[in-house]
């Protein structure tokens, strides 16, 4: 006989594609205003040709099942860089979290160049 208040709870296994973790981090990136683009200026020519999907993102798994994040972006001129960093570590944090449900590790934000024209995006 079982108790209506009790709740059973199975566990399994989820799996979720390469791809949707960087579309998320992409997008949570892409949200925060003073990001001008995600780039791929930090790979060598032949590396951007092999990994071509993650565009200024890199993703590793620590032992702990954290996510590591690092993303390399590009900034518009006349905001402040420390503030855009944090902005996005938090916005991240925030997307994996909800979305997937997965626990943040590191978040780097690298900032690779500064756009000069945001009217022309």
């Amino acid at each position: 006989m079982t108790d209506s208040n009790t709740t059973l709870q199975k566990k399994g296994k989820v799996d979720i594609d390469r791809d949707i973790l960087l579309s998320i981090i992409n997008l949570a990136t892409k949200e925060i205003n003073g990001v001008a683009c995600l780039t791929n200026d930090y790979l060598p020519f032949c590396k951007k040709l092999l990994r071509p999907k993650s565009e200024g993102v890199a993703i590793k798994f620590d032992m702990n099942g954290l996510v590591n994040v690092d993303v390399y972006i590009k900034v518009f001129i006349g905001y402040s860089v420390p503030d855009i960093a944090y902005r996005v570590q938090e916005n991240i944090k925030n997307a994996l979290t909800s979305m997937v449900g997965l626990k943040p590790g590191k978040i780097n934000v690298h900032v690779y160049g500064v756009e000069c024209d945001e009217v022309n995006q």
